[in-house]
């Protein structure tokens, strides 16, 4: 009943940028988290960045200080800039979010990936 479509994607040059975008939809009344997970072959998701509705946010250690995590409220959308892209961030990048249906009751939701891949 919530539909997460990511965007943005790509193949960039090490050191390169790229900005994802998340767009939730569907029967929303309200979402807690918003986040980006990612999963590089023969590995596990793991997480990437998250943020609160009240705009709290973290970050593994991976990508702190690189990434940024950023959501707009009133679209239920999320953000992630990355900058300086290593070759160890190509992965497929997975938005989630949570929170609660105009039902009252609760979700939980994943996009379904967008892949980041550096060019050599």
């Amino acid at each position: 009943q919530v539909q997460l479509v990511e965007s943005g994607g790509g193949l960039v040059q090490p050191g390169g940028s790229l900005r994802l975008s998340c767009a939730a939809s569907g029967s929303i009344f309200s979402i807690n988290t918003m986040g980006w997970y990612r999963q590089a072959p023969g590995e596990q998701r793991e997480l990437v960045a998250r943020i609160t509705s009240g705009g709290w946010k973290n970050y593994a250690s991976s990508v702190s200080g690189r990434f940024t995590i950023s959501r707009d409220n009133a679209k239920n959308t999320v953000y992630l800039q990355m900058n300086s892209l290593k070759p160890e961030d190509t992965a497929v990048y997975y938005c989630y979010a949570d929170g609660r249906l105009v039902t009252m009751r609760a979700f939980s939701s994943w996009g379904q990936g967008t892949q980041v891949t550096m060019s050599s």
